[in-house]
């Protein structure tokens, strides 16, 4: 058991190193080299345009789940869900915006980028690249990375709206809250607004570094390509909890 453990734990500290070097060559990439806006693009629709509806469903949903549990609260304790608006729109802002909706691309587009890059990798095509000039980290992991920093923060501000907006339809329709009692927003201040697109901002460049230095590391044909992949959705949601565990503290500090 404990061999086990010593074996996770080695393991675990080797793919966060190569994730670093990994991230370090891209943003060297990002800095020093010219950028392929066409392939930028195509990622930027891969990532944005299809992940949309997604991330409008898991977010829509969470906001209605969110609105009925709390006014139901509300009701039990105070007799009265006028104010169930204000008091989630700041924890939807700053946390459950972004978050969710970096751990949504996480599983969407994060499998994709480590199935792609890892079978480039078993068919040595990534080994044909080296040879040809062309870095993995230049060619395949930059663009990814600047779509996924541009489409990361559209994506959260177009969930959190969609979250908004279920919540007010079901604060309406369940506890009889008038859309412009539930559209409050006295508790939402610039901090919260500025700490979720700061989340958005860091997720939108650690998921696809993530993904991608996991399909780089694929080995063993087919089977490697899967473990990637799985390695790929692990390693990504728990860098997003983790960054929303530091940015948020960073910000509660800097607010009190």
């Amino acid at each position: 058991m404990l061999n086990d453990l010593a074996a996770m734990v080695t393991g675990a500290l080797h793919e966060a190193r190569y994730a670093l070097t990994v991230m370090g060559r891209t943003l060297a990439y990002v800095l020093g080299a010219r950028w392929d806006r066409g392939a930028i693009l195509r990622q930027m629709f891969g990532m944005g345009n299809r992940s949309l509806i997604f991330v409008l469903l898991t977010l829509g949903f969470l906001g209605a789940i969110m609105n009925l549990q709390t006014g139901f609260q509300a009701q039990r304790l105070f007799g009265d869900a006028s104010l169930v608006g204000a008091q989630t729109l700041p924890l939807v802002v700053r946390l459950f915006g972004p978050t969710l909706t970096g751990l949504m691309v996480a599983t969407r587009v994060g499998t994709g980028i480590a199935a792609e890059i890892g079978s480039m990798v078993v068919t040595e095509q990534v080994d044909a690249l080296r040879m040809s000039g062309a870095p993995p980290e230049d060619f395949l992991v930059k663009p990814r990375l600047l779509a996924s920093v541009v489409m990361m923060p559209v994506l959260a501000i177009f969930g959190t709206t969609a979250s908004f907006f279920a919540g007010m339809g079901v604060s309406y329709s369940v506890f009889q809250v008038n859309p412009a009692t539930y559209a409050n927003f006295d508790l939402l201040v610039a901090s919260d607004l500025v700490e979720g697109l700061s989340k958005a901002v860091a997720y939108g460049v650690v998921v696809p570094v993530i993904a991608a230095a996991a399909g780089l590391e694929a080995r063993g044909g087919s089977e490697g390509v899967g473990r990637a992949t799985t390695r790929a959705v692990v390693n990504a949601s728990l860098a997003v909890i983790v960054l929303d565990f530091v940015i948020g503290g960073a910000f509660f500090v800097v607010r009190t």
